[in-house]
């Protein structure tokens, strides 16, 4: 039975109890590939299974050419006719009957538990060890205490489930069943889907398929091993009687056919061990090297209390630290449970949707994707960023037509949403079709990986590639204006619409006018992306003869401009006012997530972002904006706004079961209200690099420590975090005035090191050589060779 204090569990008192949608406060396990969510009572439990590759309802059309809008558009924009521009592309595809739609993920099976009540519950607990990636419901019916555990193997690539007491016999009828839609809307649509299901049962075997849309199968296996019992077929599932352990051990398939899947899936569920204890070890030898690659410590005692707990301190107005330090273990393991190396990227909801048309269950890439992955470097995840890298590369003959066929142009166009296979346009209204900026955002995320594996193979053949190609778009697309300088339109700050294109009845649209010139980030974006090919290029020694137009190129980006307000400007031209009522903060991107400015570098430049940023409304945030916004204050030096835009998300945007939503749905001002308010698990990952930012700041040639320490944050220590080229550990106590650092070299190493602020001297020892801040500046100078370390300590700490 589980028992017992653990820092890394989360614990409930209360089912899921989301009207209409229970599977929404589930909690989830998974092994990247195989998602299962458990939610439920103690009477009846079901286990919502999952895949990363069924999808379903897709459709892509050809795509027309309908490139020479881009004239026509431009033309329009010069007159100002800038309402009529902004819908010329889009009407221009919608002329033609394009009617790309993106696929949906598809739920797979449901796995329902039955047992007897013989008294009123009493004691119920139900929790997720983030350790083990065990989800455990825990209870008392009379003297008797029940508990039903599940987990999804990494080793052995099954669900397993097993049901326990502590002295009565087990009763319990197990059954696979059609994962029915909760949505009233979705019934009719899901008929033909539930029609196709076809359910059997042999001995201790349960069977189960349906027929997707394409024409394949999708199904599972089920085996029911009752220790001192039986289990025995009956109509529409497995009857349990009279044992002391129940194992239920269960795989899955997707994209085949059922006949030939059964008869595979019964062999190897009859060939693997019956007993859970192994196949818990089995699992967590792997599970743990990913949940363990980095860790976080804020509070040194140890603290019991529940999620529900945690949620009513938050409503107060302030998170406890042991709740923000959960939820950046949290957000680790939803990430690691939720993608593989080799499988699908990170998705909004994770592994553990439970509906058919999901709002917004598609990859985003004007933030969310990013979002989703920005944590994984400093946090020792890497090795599952390569998901991401393998869709985007998947279809960049998509991206080449989408260039060619919009714009006239070569390299690449990126859509911002896309589901596997479907990388042509498909959300047509002007604030994604206008916007040409996803390519560029995403080759950030092949530089970082670059910049912390050191794979310069990886750099050669997918990274640079990428790279050149998201360039020729643009080489193609620029104009100059009479300066020499770049001229950027149509550009899109997302999703953002300038202050004087505002309906100025007050009527509130989602994207009155989103096409403009000059968008900032636009312009973030390309100088991020050219002077990486410029560097990645120079280092490994690929187009040296392209090289020179690159830094041509970036000699024409016009410098950023500032406001009367004394914010930079969303927009770069004088017919387009800046909107501080707005969620994105796309034009922060040369501090925030890029890294093209510091305040060490231009205090009064950078002084005008952070007016940006203090300037946006909080009524008007996201989730996920939220902890973007607490990502740029801890890149600005100001851990306590950091730390409060967290804890305006944990009491606005936060379910009991931890999952982040898109928005508040009480209407309680402090954040966008939308009663649907859908998950999206993108701020649970924004979390995770908040967190991080706060603690250390990283460039390939800059290492910040505790850059922007919130106050209440008196103590803590956060170990094996990663810098581009090796590792760091760090810990701290303002009460004792300490402060120790542990760098340690996997690549040569040569970098400008800034110590924090508040613990006195600092003494170095151990390897490596360390030069003194020059005048004017407050960084050291470090060099290290591989396998070297460094450990650096306040003067304090050690008399």
């Amino acid at each position: 039975m589980t028992t017992g204090f653990s820092r890394y569990r989360l614990t409930l008192k209360y089912p899921a109890s989301w009207w209409g949608q229970m599977w929404r406060e589930g909690l989830p396990s998974g092994n990247g590939t195989i998602g299962a969510s458990v939610y439920g009572g103690v009477k009846d439990e079901t286990v919502l299974i999952n895949h990363a590759e069924l999808w379903h309802w897709g459709h892509k059309d050809p795509l027309p050419d309908v490139s020479h809008t881009l004239q026509e558009m431009r033309a329009m924009m010069n007159e100002g006719k800038y309402r009529e521009a902004s819908w010329h592309l889009t009407n221009a595809l919608k002329e033609q009957g394009y009617d790309t739609k993106l696929a949906s993920r598809l739920p797979l099976v449901d796995l329902k538990v039955s047992m007897p009540c013989r008294n009123a519950f009493k004691g119920y607990r139900r929790s997720v060890n983030m350790e083990t990636g065990e989800v455990t419901v825990r209870w008392k019916d009379g003297p008797v205490t029940w508990e039903r555990t599940l987990f999804v193997s990494r080793a052995d690539d099954a669900v397993v489930y097993e049901l326990r007491s502590d002295g009565e016999p087990i009763e319990a009828l197990i059954r696979l069943a059609f994962h029915k839609s909760e949505n009233a809307n979705m019934t009719a649509k899901c008929k033909e889907l539930e029609e196709s299901a076809e359910a059997g049962t042999e001995g201790p075997f349960m069977f189960y398929a349906n027929r997707n849309d394409d024409g394949t199968d999708y199904g599972a296996v089920l085996r029911v091993a009752a220790e001192n019992g039986e289990a025995l077929a009956v109509p529409g599932g497995i009857q349990v009687c009279g044992a002391s352990r129940v194992l239920v051990l269960a795989k899955v398939f997707v994209k085949s056919e059922r006949g030939r899947e059964w008869k595979r899936l019964k062999q190897e569920l009859a060939e693997m061990d019956a007993d859970y204890d192994e196949l818990l070890k089995r699992h967590v030898q792997l599970h743990a090297e990913l949940f363990h690659s980095a860790g976080l410590r804020l509070e040194t005692g140890e603290r019991e209390a529940t999620n529900e707990e945690w949620l009513l301190e938050a409503y107060d107005g302030e998170a406890p630290a042991a709740m923000i330090e959960r939820l950046w273990a949290y957000g680790r393991y939803l990430f690691i449970s939720g993608t593989a190396a080799l499988g699908q990227p990170f998705g909004l909801y994770g592994l553990w949707w439970g509906d058919y048309r999901l709002m917004w269950g598609h990859n985003m890439a004007n933030e969310n994707v990013q979002m989703m992955y920005w944590h994984a470097p400093v946090g020792g995840l890497t090795g599952l960023m390569p998901a991401l890298f393998r869709y985007y590369g998947g279809m960049l003959e998509d991206f080449r037509e989408n260039a060619r066929r919009l714009y006239g142009c070569r390299g690449i166009y990126a859509p911002a949403g896309s589901t596997p296979g479907i990388g042509v346009p498909n959300q047509i209204v002007p604030v994604i079709m206008n916007w040409t900026g996803a390519a560029g955002w995403l080759a950030r995320h092949y530089y970082e990986y670059y910049l912390y594996t050191g794979d310069e193979t990886f750099l050669r053949e997918q990274a640079l590639p990428f790279m050149r190609e998201a360039a020729l778009f643009y080489e193609d697309f620029l104009t100059e204006e009479e300066g020499g300088c770049f001229k950027f339109y149509p550009s899109v700050s997302p999703e953002n619409t300038p202050q004087n294109f505002m309906p100025p009845d007050g009527k509130q649209l989602a994207h009155p006018m989103p096409t403009a010139i000059n968008a900032t980030m636009d312009f973030a974006i390309l100088k991020e992306l050219l002077t990486h090919l410029v560097e990645g290029s120079r280092a490994v020694g690929m187009y040296a003869d392209e090289r020179e137009r690159w830094e041509a190129m970036l000699a024409k980006i016009p410098p950023y401009q500032i406001n009367g307000d004394g914010a930079v400007r969303e927009w770069m031209h004088p017919d387009f006012d800046d909107r501080y009522d707005h969620r994105h903060l796309s034009h922060l991107y040369p501090v925030f997530p890029g890294q093209e400015l510091t305040r060490e570098d231009d205090p009064e430049l950078f002084g005008a972002f952070e007016t940006a940023v203090r300037k946006r409304l909080i009524g008007a945030q996201s989730g996920w904006s939220l902890t973007h916004m607490a990502s740029i204050y801890a890149r600005l030096g100001d851990g306590n706004k950091a730390l409060e835009c967290l804890e305006i998300l944990a009491r606005s945007c936060l379910l009991n079961n931890f999952f982040t939503l898109h928005n508040d749905w009480r209407n309680m001002g402090i954040c966008m209200n939308d009663m649907r308010a859908p998950i999206q698990m993108d701020a649970n990952m924004g979390w995770i690099n908040a967190v991080q930012e706060m603690l250390l700041y990283v460039s390939p040639r800059m290492i910040k420590l505790l850059p922007a320490l919130p106050d209440k944050w008196s103590r803590g220590e956060a170990s094996d975090f990663r810098f581009c080229t090796g590792r760091i550990s760090i810990s701290w106590d303002r009460e004792k005035g300490s402060f120790t650092a542990v760098l340690m070299a996997e690549r040569p190493t040569e970098l400008a090191l800034r110590l924090p602020d508040g613990f006195g001297r600092f003494e170095f020892a151990g390897e490596g050589t360390v030069q003194s801040p020059e005048p004017g500046s407050p960084c050291h100078a470090v060099r290290m060779e591989p396998g070297q370390t460094l450990r650096i300590s306040s003067v304090q700490n050690n008399l």
